[in-house]
């Protein structure tokens, strides 16, 4: 199945149905079904503005699924802002950027331990 890391509390948020859009710079044709997986990172400052407490959350680990059903290309910092109560990301807006419209967000009761990786990737003790 595949896989897609988030730095934390990014991961948390989708795992949990919060955020239904998570942006990159890059595009992708794969629609479907994914695991999450929470980065050994943790945004801090994300942290912060949005009163989680780091230390509650898992890191290095997978911890939900979600469905990805479709892309947005951003264009224009006016439809990227618009969005922001969807993927809730504090990074500045920068030319093009993708958000993968996800559904579906399911939170596991216990996370697995699992290296990431960068982009999508395969676990295949989810096949």
């Amino acid at each position: 199945m595949k896989c897609i890391s988030l730095k934390q509390p990014y991961a948390e948020m989708l795992a949990i149905g919060k955020k239904l859009i998570e942006c990159r710079k890059w595009n992708t044709k794969f629609r479907g079904d994914f695991l999450i997986h929470a980065s050994k990172t943790i945004d801090v400052k994300a942290c912060e503005y949005y009163n989680i407490n780091g230390n509650d959350i898992a890191r290095g680990s997978i911890i939900g699924k979600a469905k990805l059903y479709d892309v947005k290309k951003y264009l224009y910092y006016k439809e990227y802002f618009l969005d922001k109560d969807k993927h809730f990301s504090l990074n500045p807006y920068n030319k093009i950027i993708y958000g993968f419209i996800i559904k579906d967000a399911i939170k596991f009761k216990l996370s697995i331990p699992y290296k990431g990786k960068l982009g999508f990737f395969e676990v295949n003790e989810f096949k």
